[in-house]
C-alpha cells in the first residue's frame, strides 16, 4: 500500500490516503508507458506538413554568375537545394499523411493507470482535500501551488464541478488543466506534478471513470 498525504489549501497535512498498487498495475512498466506515450503523441499530429521542390520555388532560373574566373565555387540557379530559400530535394507533396496509432483499450487503460503509479512512486502527486474555489482568482491558485511546494510544471485534474479552479489555473505559466476522466500517459509524463483532489483520485483509482484518456470527440480512443 502507498500512503499518500492529503493537504488542505494552506499546505497543511490533514489526512492520509491509502492506495493499493495492484489497482494501478502492481509495478511501473516502462515499456508499456513508452508505447502508450508514442501513440498519444502520434495521434496529435495533423499530418499537414508540406515542402516545395526546387521547381515549385519562385525565382529566376538564371545562373547566378559565370562559371569561371570569379574565384568562387561554380553555382547555378538560386533555387537549388543547397541555398537558403531554395527548394527541398524530396518535397512532401501528399495532401494528407496519417500518423495515427492504435492500442487495445485494456492496454491503454492500464498504461494511464500505470503512469499514475509512476507519479505516486516518485512522490509527484499533490492531493488536496478540496479543490473548489468560491470565484475564479489566479492569485488564490498561485498561493495553493506555493503552499504545496509546486515549483515545476503541474497538471491540474478537475471535474465538472471545479470550473472555478480550472479558470484560476489557466493563466499560470507551466500549469495545465485536464478533466479527471481524460488523464492519460502523455499529459502525466509531460508534467512534473499532478494536482488533484481526494474524491476525484479515489474515483479514478476505483475505476469509476473512463480512464482511456479519450476526448469526447476522439472516436478512435473511445
Amino acid at each position: 500500500m502507498i500512503e499518500l498525504p492529503v493537504y488542505n489549501k494552506n499546505g497543511k497535512k490533514v489526512e492520509t490516503l491509502s492506495i493499493d498498487e495492484a489497482q494501478l498495475g502492481n509495478e511501473v512498466r516502462p515499456v508499456l508507458l513508452k508505447q502508450a506515450y508514442v501513440m498519444f503523441h502520434a495521434n496529435r499530429r495533423q499530418g499537414s506538413a508540406r515542402t516545395k521542390s526546387r521547381g515549385m520555388v519562385e525565382g529566376s532560373t538564371r545562373k547566378l554568375y559565370r562559371q569561371k574566373g570569379t574565384g568562387n565555387a561554380r553555382m547555378g540557379t538560386r533555387r537549388t537545394v543547397i541555398r537558403k530559400g531554395g527548394g527541398v530535394a524530396f518535397a512532401k507533396t501528399k495532401t494528407h499523411e496519417e500518423y495515427r496509432q492504435r492500442m487495445p483499450r485494456k492496454m491503454r487503460r492500464l498504461a494511464n493507470r500505470n503512469a499514475l503509479l509512476a507519479k505516486l512512486v516518485d512522490n509527484e502527486i499533490k492531493c488536496v482535500d478540496d479543490l473548489n474555489f468560491a470565484q475564479p482568482k489566479t492569485k488564490d491558485f498561485q498561493d495553493l501551488l506555493k503552499a504545496l511546494d509546486v515549483d515545476r510544471t503541474c497538471l491540474v485534474a478537475v471535474d465538472t464541478t471545479q470550473r472555478n479552479a480550472a479558470l484560476s489555473a489557466r493563466n499560470i505559466p507551466h500549469v495545465d488543466t485536464v478533466r479527471v476522466e481524460q488523464l492519460n500517459v502523455f499529459d502525466l509524463l509531460n508534467h512534473r506534478y499532478l494536482l488533484v483532489d481526494k474524491a476525484s483520485l479515489e474515483k479514478f483509482v476505483a475505476g469509476e471513470l473512463n480512464q482511456t484518456g479519450a476526448d469526447s470527440n476522439d472516436k478512435e480512443a473511445a
